[in-house]
């Protein structure tokens, strides 16, 4: 009789491994596999891409979860990625990585700024099938029991199936309202942005200082093919992610462009 052997999975995330999120990830993880944590030692949100560069990074083991090998890091979700594949688990092949449960959204442009799914994109970069989960609800105790059904489903088949290369799937859930949601979409990232005001104001010092705030703006509203028409009808959305930007629609027309053949000497 064969043995099977239990997926390896990482966990990790951008609100810090405190989180409610997190510990909710976890938690559904350890009934599909055996579970990592690498995760920042205090919230990241907003960091996108970003890594830890001329500044050393500490790395240091916990006892937050149960039966679960953990650490929390100094650094970026991205940081936390890299080290998991490079130090914690550079001898062992990671199956799968998950991050979050992100508490708000990262639907549409937000998929830019986020640290959750920038560490998601990372695994992808390292060729390891990688999902990023958010809940639209900011809230630190925010509500995350009608999602855990789908986020197991999420997850089982992208164990079962793969992922295709170059690209980690973006889910985002929406925030409890007292039923369950309506099913899980694929979607295309909505033609969204923010639209920033800066807040000028004036410290005890007499020195300047700002804070931003700014309105989102759905350029896609009556369109159901986007993720964001799927959350506002109450679906779950997933949208593949990748990280080859080229623009491959603009390569003939820039084509065209009158540069010549070489630059002058």
């Amino acid at each position: 009789m064969s043995i099977s052997k239990r997926p390896l999975i990482l966990v990790t995330n951008d609100d810090g491994i405190t989180s409610l999120g997190i510990r909710t990830l976890v938690e559904l993880m350890t009934q599909l596999g055996d579970v990592v944590v690498v995760a920042p030692n205090s919230p990241q949100s907003g960091m996108g891409h970003a890594i830890t560069m001329g500044e050393p990074l500490r790395l240091y083991k916990t006892d937050i979860f149960v039966d679960v090998d953990e650490y929390e890091c100094s650094g970026t979700p991205v940081d936390c990625v890299k080290l998991a594949r490079h130090y914690v688990l550079k001898d062992r092949a990671i199956d799968l990585v998950v991050s979050g449960i992100n508490h708000g959204s990262n639907s549409s442009i937000n998929v830019l700024y986020s640290g959750t799914m920038s560490a998601a994109i990372e695994g992808a970069v390292e060729g390891i099938p990688s999902i990023g989960f958010s809940l639209c609800d900011f809230r630190e105790d925010a509500h995350f029991d009608h999602a855990r059904d789908a986020i197991l489903q999420i997850t089982r088949q992208a164990l079962e199936n793969g992922i295709p290369k170059g690209t980690a799937l973006n889910v985002n859930i929406p925030a409890f309202e007292g039923k369950p949601v309506k099913g899980i979409k694929i979607c295309r990232q909505a033609d969204a942005r923010w639209r920033e005001r800066f807040d000028k104001r004036v410290d005890p010092h007499g020195r300047n200082y700002f804070w931003m705030s700014g309105d989102f703006v759905n350029l896609d509203a009556e369109k159901a093919s986007t993720d964001e028409w799927a959350l506002e009808n109450g679906y779950i959305s997933i949208v593949p992610c990748q990280f080859d930007l080229t623009g491959y629609q603009a390569i003939a027309a820039i084509s065209q462009w009158n540069l010549g053949n070489s630059l002058p000497v």
